[in-house]
């Protein structure tokens, strides 16, 4: 497989994950697992990431990075090796809740210009929000705007987009892998 960015987007329990997982098993090279959920003391995000680290294979490499997310590409991607980021809306989350507002902005906008000159393959997980009604208060309208924007952003720049629902996937721009 050459050097590949795709963009999996999808809502919750839609599918993203298990797609970005095969696609990476099937490219047959290293992995990196770039894990930006954070539990705390949230006993059922707890549950969740174990979940996610059950399904991973023993040999593929994971990272755990909550904000810095472009520092942690650029220490990760190489030629011949796939990264799979999950998830996108997780870190940004992480990122809205940060003491520092200034951190939002600039770590989008370092990932966005960091993308394409990331080497070997690349796969980015995020939850799609816009299909829903538009949430009531001020913080939840800025993750869905800064969702959006986010996507939107990346989408522009990847290879390939694929819409996931029901464990299907839809390739939205690209080639069909």
């Amino acid at each position: 497989m050459t050097a590949a960015s795709i963009l999996i987007l999808g809502g919750v329990r839609s599918g993203k994950s298990r797609l970005a997982e095969r696609i990476a098993s099937d490219s047959g090279l290293p992995v990196t697992y770039v894990a930006t959920a954070t539990a705390g003391d949230d006993a059922e995000m707890q549950q969740r990431i174990a979940q996610h680290r059950s399904r991973r294979p023993a040999n593929w490499h994971t990272v755990e990075e909550p904000t810095q997310l472009a520092r942690r590409l650029r220490e990760n991607c190489a030629p011949q090796h796939c990264v799979i980021v999950d998830c996108l809306t997780l870190w940004l989350t992480n990122l809205l809740c940060s003491a520092d507002p200034a951190l939002l902005r600039g770590q989008v906008d370092e990932l966005v210009e960091t993308l394409p000159r990331l080497p070997g393959t690349l796969i980015l997980v995020g939850n799609e929000t816009g299909l829903g009604v538009v949430p009531l208060g001020a913080l939840s309208r800025q993750f869905v705007d800064e969702a959006g924007e986010l996507h939107q952003r990346l989408a522009e720049r990847c290879e390939q987009v694929i819409f996931t629902v029901a464990g299907l996937a839809q390739v939205l721009k690209g080639v069909q892998r």
